[in-house]
């Protein structure tokens, strides 16, 4: 006899990014595995928020309450519905040698959330794992979004659906998570760290994203307008801004870059830490709380 190995290709990677959607909206992504092997292999695909399992994990200690480092959970925020945030089809079947099939994962959030993932895993033989794919995405109830710097929010949510008001009393008092402007308005932060390699030629640099999502709730020109206002403090503090003002249209993504070289009379012992508000006007006007925060490192 002959004993013969299967093979697949696959046609993404490890994680699969569905990127932003307004939530109620669905978008689809096809994923192709080719069997590479002289012989024909079945297969079926499991999906990690759907294991009889899930429920018994979630049992243990919220992942908020541990660090970063400690947080293993690969499911996310889960939709309020109870229908499953991805969806992939087919679920089994065969691929014949030399053919490949494609998969359809589909991502319906059905509220705002940065933090939807899922995992994604392909079996052959109903037992030997091909392809693990992380599937993760975001929704928002707007079309536009930021992303960039280091998170300074929890990524997993509460089940309590609040109100504006009941948020904005929440934020009271919390610098660093929200200030509350007025009844419907309440700033974002986001957080830029900038570490400059002692000694070097080169500034460090860092970056903000700045995207328009497609939809019928904007329109077709000017979709999105940005302004991040770059006060005399951010220039005495070292900080240069590229692109800090523009217009986006639909599907469209401008990035406003960030850079940082140490003042001669910077204390070291004293990092800066400087802010600027970045208004982003679509649908509606958002505003985020950029912090610019930088320090020196040794080249070692």
């Amino acid at each position: 006899g002959h004993g013969v190995v299967p093979s697949t290709v696959c046609s993404v990677g490890e994680v699969l990014d569905m990127g932003y959607v307004v939530a109620g909206n669905t978008v689809t992504s096809t994923v192709k595995i080719e069997n590479t092997s002289s012989l024909t292999l079945p297969f079926s695909v499991q999906l990690e928020s759907l294991s009889p399992t899930w429920d018994r994990d979630r049992q243990k200690i919220p992942s908020f309450l541990t660090s970063s480092v400690q947080r293993t959970e690969i499911v996310g925020t889960q939709n309020y519905s109870g229908f499953s945030v991805f969806s992939v089809s087919p679920t089994g079947g065969k691929i014949e040698a030399g053919k490949s099939q494609d998969f359809v994962v589909t991502f319906s959030p059905d509220h705002e959330s940065l933090y939807y993932s899922d995992h994604l895993k392909v079996l052959l033989f109903g037992k030997q794992t091909a392809h693990e794919i992380h599937l993760k995405g975001a929704a928002r109830d707007h079309p536009m979004f930021v992303e960039g710097g280091v998170p300074l929010d929890v990524p997993v949510e509460s089940l309590a659906v609040t109100s504006p008001v009941a948020s904005q009393k929440a934020l009271e008092g919390v610098d660093l998570v929200g200030v509350c402007l007025g009844p419907q308005e309440v700033v974002r932060s986001l957080l830029l760290l900038l570490e400059y390699v002692e000694g070097s030629a080169e500034p460090a640099r860092a970056e903000l994203t700045v995207g328009a999502m497609q939809s019928p709730l904007l329109a077709a020109k000017k979709a999105v307008e940005f302004s991040l206002d770059s006060g005399p403090e951010l220039q005495r503090a070292g900080f240069a801004l590229d692109g800090p003002k523009g217009a986006l249209e639909r599907g469209q993504l401008k990035r406003i870059g960030v850079s940082w070289v140490p003042p001669a009379d910077l204390q070291t012992s004293d990092p800066p830490l400087v802010s600027a508000l970045l208004t982003v006007k679509g649908d509606i006007t958002e505003s985020y709380r950029v912090l610019f925060m930088a320090r020196v490192v040794s080249a070692s």
